[in-house]
């Protein structure tokens, strides 16, 4: 069942929203050579119970992982790029490391995703993380009232195309709100024209990942971190977007985000 919101409750999402990116942002700031994952999970932890908020992760026990999910920030490396659990794991220089927060306030949902590159950063790494960014801004300008599902995910698998990455379909963006999963399922390659109308009140999570050279995941041992199946790199981007009258507003925007264009 899809729930379309009211303005009023779009604005509690926004407000959710601003905290999961000024978050985000410190986290940008604090992943640097040497810091240990956990330390970043203590300080999303830290912040969550000061802001009086909800973790979208503690407890989350899906139909994939193993057992309910115990940390609330999912920080995956390299060639992890969803899930990743955070672990007793310095930061090295050249690490791509990805970071994904949910939180909930006074009961409505944000969530958003970031990949950065730790110390000194290879070229094609970079390309990687841009070729993200640039498919989530395509997605988000694609997804216009009276559009259709089928033209943002059609926006992302353009842009891996034009770069030359292989999508999968397994896992993307989707619906949210009141809780962090929620219906429609938003691929990352699809057919324009075709799928769910995008109607105003419609808020949505894209989540645009691609893996350098392959579109084949595994699961680690844990049940929750998957990988390129190839060990190629790999990057994250997401946003929390609403449907507007007026367009799509993003929910979870960042004051330090680049330029992409």
């Amino acid at each position: 069942m899809i729930e379309l919101k009211t303005p009023t409750e779009i604005k509690k999402m926004h407000i959710a929203g601003q905290f999961v990116a000024q978050v985000l942002s410190e986290l940008q700031g604090l992943a640097e050579v040497g810091v240990n994952l956990l330390d970043l999970e203590h300080h999303v932890r830290r912040r969550i119970d000061e802001r009086g908020a909800e973790s979208c992760y503690w407890d989350y026990a899906p139909s994939f992982g193993r057992g309910p999910f115990r940390n609330v920030v999912c920080l995956s490396v390299n060639d992890a790029v969803l899930h990743g659990l955070p672990h007793d794991c310095r930061l090295r220089d050249g690490d791509v490391l990805s970071m994904d927060l949910a939180v909930g306030i006074d009961g409505w949902v944000a969530d958003s995703a970031v990949t950065v590159i730790v110390g000194t950063a290879a070229e094609d790494d970079e390309r990687l993380v841009r070729a993200t960014r640039l498919a989530l801004e395509a997605a988000i300008e694609a997804a216009q009232p009276g559009n259709r599902l089928g033209d943002v995910s059609a926006a992302i698998g353009a842009v891996a195309g034009a770069h030359g990455y292989p999508v999968n379909l397994e896992f993307g963006g989707h619906g949210l709100g009141r809780t962090m999963h929620e219906d429609p399922h938003v691929s990352n390659d699809g057919r324009p024209g075709r799928g769910l109308v995008l109607r105003p009140g419609l808020t949505i999570a894209l989540e645009p990942w691609f893996a350098a050279t392959t579109d084949r995941i595994v699961f680690d041992e844990d049940g929750w971190t998957i990988r390129s199946a190839d060990g190629s790199r790999t990057a994250h981007s997401e946003h929390t977007i609403a449907i507007t009258e007026d367009g799509p507003l993003v929910l979870t925007r960042r004051d330090d985000e680049p330029v992409t264009a």
